[in-house]
């Protein structure tokens, strides 16, 4: 059984970690190299970086602090926000990101998927989808930031990105984003149990429970959380002792 992963979200605006509640009220929530570095110390197996400023600006920031933030922590991280070609992931990779995340850009151009892996490997690209119930047991792919509603149905699109070759899915129900009332483990289960790549579970996390739940009942690979650890709710340690003393494989010390 591969051990399930930990990680804490960085979501980066103007050069700063900020967090709000559905994708709306950004707060903000400290520097992210120093938060970087601290969860790198804490025991997370990964990192999360979405740059959610859309300016030409917000991509030179981006670069800055991803070559910060990989000269100060030892775990891998995945890069997201406005990466919109392949000159665009060779950017980010040469600046020290471990992979890349696509989201508005993929569903604008599936290909680019297909050339992510095709240039950079499968596990290097990172297919984020953005999900809100339109209907019992039916969710909607939502892009820029959340904002707009696409037409296309959640699953087929996650088997089709799947398909073009994502390593990964990083998939967040934005019913729950910051809500901190659990992940959205029905959504999170119908993908995992229907695709053959990694999902990580993002949106809702609000104490250690949630953890367990959306690993065990929902399948998911990995969960995701911003807040609980940003304003030190609760600690990865505390969530990787609960696991551990509940029976899920976990990388730890």
């Amino acid at each position: 059984m591969l051990a399930k992963r930990i990680i804490p979200c960085l979501d980066v605006k103007d050069g700063r970690v900020v967090k709000g509640v559905q994708f709306l009220g950004l707060k903000d929530a400290g520097d992210p190299v120093e938060l970087a570095a601290k969860y790198s110390e804490e025991g997370a197996d990964e990192l999360v970086f979405l740059d959610i400023s859309a300016s030409h600006e917000g991509r030179k920031t981006m670069v800055d602090v991803i070559e910060r933030t990989a000269a100060n922590i030892t775990i891998p991280f995945t890069v997201g926000g406005g990466i919109n070609s392949v000159d665009d992931m060779k950017r980010i990779l040469r600046a020290g990101a471990d992979k890349i995340s696509l989201n508005t850009a993929a569903v604008l151009q599936p290909d680019l998927i297909k050339q992510g892996a095709t240039s950079f490997g499968c596990q290097c690209i990172v297919v984020a989808i953005d999900a809100k119930m339109i209907a019992p047991g039916k969710w909607e792919v939502f892009t820029h930031g959340g904002r707009n509603a696409t037409g296309r149905d959640v699953l087929e699109w996650a088997l089709e990105a799947e398909r073009l070759g994502a390593g990964e899915i990083l998939l967040t129900s934005m019913d729950d984003d910051g809500e901190k009332k659990g992940f959205g483990i029905e959504l999170t289960k119908l993908i995992s149990q229907s695709v053959h790549i990694p999902v990580i579970a993002s949106g809702g996390a609000g104490n250690v429970d949630h953890f367990y739940e959306v690993l065990t009942e929902g399948k998911a690979d990995a969960a995701l959380a911003a807040s609980i650890f940003h304003y030190e709710e609760t600690s990865i340690a505390a969530v990787k002792e609960t696991l551990i003393q509940k029976g899920v494989a976990i990388r730890h010390e």
